[in-house]
């Protein structure tokens, strides 16, 4: 679908509110605060945060990264999620026009963003972006059915059910076989949630695919990133290397986005390779 320039600049300043409402939900949510109360505010001096201090990107340039009361340093962290989200949005309205496809898309890839930035930081998966995430893709799904609209990217309401199943079964399935085998918990709740969330969007045979995607990504990140710098920083610091907890969540939402949009071409890459057909 085709889409202005002033279309999809619009869904990027309505992305960047919605990347600072992003940044509440993920340092609230895991530590289980209210996201509407209280308002923002500094959490050393507890100085509230203006509306002009609390316009996305522009007010941490104004404010120099630091808080007007105390001069704490605030995180570049916020206005970087903030532009993200923009890209976000504004890519979405690039790739799908104006319409439900469009906001569908945004939507999705913001919970997916949030999911990712919890697990990396905090270990954990909030039900706030989980259940949001399921009605929302469940509801959209019947709304853009039976108002005929075409569906680009998001399967219709019954393969939603079934992949909201497969995919939360799915995990569950492989989290209790690493459990059996380590004799230790191998994958959270949290995991099993967002893939019903996955399995709702894309449907059953992606959203299982989308696991494998996961674990190949997370499996080169790790062996080829983060347990060599572990190792190196902790030879240096002369203590034993201890691996690091593996957060699944941070793997499978990338993973999910990816597969949304080029799952289907994936798929029929790997019929072809394979000589089996993948639907």
């Amino acid at each position: 679908m085709d889409a202005t320039f002033a279309t999809i600049l619009a869904y990027a300043l309505f992305g960047a509110c919605f990347g600072s409402f992003l940044n509440v939900c993920v340092s609230r949510w895991p530590a289980g605060l209210s996201v509407v109360s209280p308002a923002s505010r500094c959490p050393r001096c507890e100085r509230a945060i203006r509306w002009h201090e609390n316009v996305p990107v522009l007010g941490w340039l104004r404010l120099g990264g630091k808080c007007a009361g105390c001069a704490m340093r605030i995180s570049p962290e916020y206005p970087l999620v903030e532009l993200a989200v923009a890209m976000l949005w504004g890519g979405a309205a690039w790739l799908g026009g104006s319409g439900l496809d469009a906001l569908r898309l945004a939507a999705f890839a913001t919970i997916m963003l949030g999911i990712t930035l919890t697990d990396a930081k905090h270990y954990v998966i909030p039900d706030g972006f989980t259940v949001f995430g399921l009605l929302f893709v469940v509801v959209t799904s019947v709304v853009a059915f039976f108002g005929g609209t075409q569906e680009t990217w998001f399967v219709p309401p019954v393969e939603a059910l079934y992949g909201a199943c497969a995919g939360a079964g799915f995990i569950a399935i492989i989290g209790w076989l690493g459990e059996v085998a380590l004799k230790k918990e191998a994958m959270g709740f949290g995991d099993a949630t967002l893939m019903a969330v996955v399995g709702a969007a894309i449907g059953p045979t992606r959203a299982i695919i989308t696991v494998f995607v996961a674990a190949a990504l997370g499996t080169v990140v790790f062996l080829g990133l983060v347990y060599p710098v572990g190792f190196i920083r902790a030879q240096r610091a002369g203590r034993a290397f201890e691996p690091p907890l593996v957060p699944f969540g941070v793997f499978l939402a990338p993973a999910a986005v990816v597969m949304l949009l080029g799952g289907a071409a994936l798929m029929e890459w790997a019929s072809t390779l394979l000589g089996v057909p993948l639907s």
